[in-house]
């Protein structure tokens, strides 16, 4: 139960701002920006942060990537001959890096070869471009891929090459809306392939796309990479008709013309790397760096010094990532503590002035026998129904805010439940806090003095 004397005095406090609206808004426009400034800068943030961990999950974790060079153009000249160096040989990104990084490198948890083709899907009449993943079983572990329905081919159908794929969601929706696709078959490119499991779909953002250079998954048919090999393509088999193209193109006998003969496209031609991307895995981020750091080396070493590969380590760049945008969260962060602080000074210095113009006031008050708690608590009182009010305002503004941003800008935001406590707390606080010095000014003011103010 509150006792009157202070209800009373709440009551005077109310009175006294609602009779001064425009005043008490303008006081308490440093805590509204405030408020509105931290609630939209921690949905910022929480946004960004659930971006990269999505982003993470969508890469992996503690995942190194290798991906081929598929073009060198450096060479070297001699200086006292003038003369061109040869290029050196390199038999590019294949399965016998992927054995020897097994056998050579310790602390690989996983490791996780891929070939992409770009090809076709055919099913009752439809035709749909696509991309032909040919992985391992491991692939799925790696980048934490879900099971709608059936199950990841086994080790043993990606030994024996088997016919068989996991399909994603879109091609599922496109090819199999009403029915259930395992154990059905779909032609990709020349060859029909048994489903054997659906993924889950997996929402992937442009930002994702671009930053992370991944694909949209929904999209790919997934088959044995010994079915890639056997079945579709294998750029580590150079056939006689090759030699025979290549023979004559360095005599200049092969023209543009002749691609529709058999002869193969110019990107397909340059790109000899059997492999399309590696992935490997280790056991702890700790060792990411030293084992990028050894691979390099390996590869170097296996490749004759030619540098046709690029290491990267996809979580490394998304924690300098998140590192920037926690810097980013500070900047902002200090920037509405100190809009806080300006509006809490604001409060007191208004509040000040209050002071001196209700001087007879008070003395009225404290002459007919009001107490010096009661002056104080009818000025805290209206110090912080000013910054009790401006949080609240702020509140709405910050969550409009953070809203605006979202859905203008393409930023995703958060809004926590926990940044509209700690927002709206601190603008009492700073309301109780500043509110303090003029409460006790006007509390100690002489009664007799104060009636006599002009």
């Amino acid at each position: 139960m509150i006792p009157p004397r202070i209800l009373a005095n709440l009551s005077i406090a109310i009175g006294a701002v609602i009779s001064n609206k425009v005043r008490s808004l303008l006081t308490a426009l440093g805590i509204i920006f405030g408020v509105a400034a931290v609630i939209a800068m921690l949905a910022i943030g929480n946004g960004a942060q659930r971006e990269i961990l999505d982003q993470i999950k969508l890469v992996g974790v503690n995942n190194i990537v290798i991906k081929p060079i598929v073009e060198q153009k450096e060479e070297k000249i001699e200086e006292q001959t003038g003369q061109k160096d040869k290029k050196k040989f390199s038999p590019g990104l294949t399965m016998r890096d992927v054995s020897n990084i097994k056998q050579t490198i310790p602390g690989i948890a996983s490791i996780s070869p891929e070939i992409i083709l770009d090809t076709y899907v055919i099913r009752s009449g439809l035709r749909r471009s696509a991309k032909l993943v040919g992985v391992e079983p491991v692939y799925f572990t790696i980048y934490n891929f879900e099971m709608l329905d059936g199950k990841p081919f086994t080790q043993e159908q990606e030994r024996l090459g088997s016919p068989v794929c996991v399909i994603g969601s879109s091609i599922k929706a496109k090819f199999f809306p009403t029915e259930n696709p395992i154990g059905k078959t779909i032609k990709v490119g020349q060859h029909w392939l048994t489903i054997v499991g659906v993924l889950k779909e997996r929402a992937v953002s442009e930002s994702s796309i671009s930053k992370l250079g991944i694909r949209d998954f929904n999209m790919d048919v997934y088959t044995p990479i010994q079915s890639i090999l056997i079945r579709y393509k294998n750029r580590d088999k150079i056939t006689g008709e090759q030699l025979r193209l290549e023979s004559m193109r360095s005599r200049g006998m092969v023209f543009s013309n002749n691609q529709n003969n058999g002869e193969q496209s110019e990107a397909e031609r340059k790109n000899y790397h059997q492999l399309d991307r590696l992935v490997i895995q280790v056991n702890e981020t700790s060792q990411l760096t030293p084992t990028a750091e050894i691979l390099s080396r390996l590869l170097k070493r296996r490749h004759y010094e030619v540098v046709d590969y690029e290491i990267e380590i996809p979580e490394m760049l998304l924690k300098q990532q998140q590192r920037t945008n926690d810097i980013f969260n500070y900047v902002l962060g200090a920037i509405a503590g100190i809009s806080l602080l300006v509006g809490g000074i604001g409060i007191m210095n208004i509040m000040l002035a209050s002071v001196l113009e209700r001087i007879k006031e008070i003395g009225l008050r404290l002459s007919i026998g009001a107490k010096k708690s009661d002056v104080i608590q009818q000025f805290l009182f209206e110090a912080i129904m000013i910054s009790v009010t401006g949080g609240i305002i702020g509140v709405i503004l910050g969550v409009t805010l953070a809203y605006l941003v979202s859905k203008f800008a393409g930023i995703p935001t958060i809004i926590s439940f926990t940044s509209i406590v700690l927002s709206f707390g601190v603008a009492a606080t700073v309301g109780l806090i500043f509110g303090i010095a003029p409460a006790r000014k006007a509390a100690n003011q002489d009664p007799i003095t104060s009636l006599r103010y002009e």
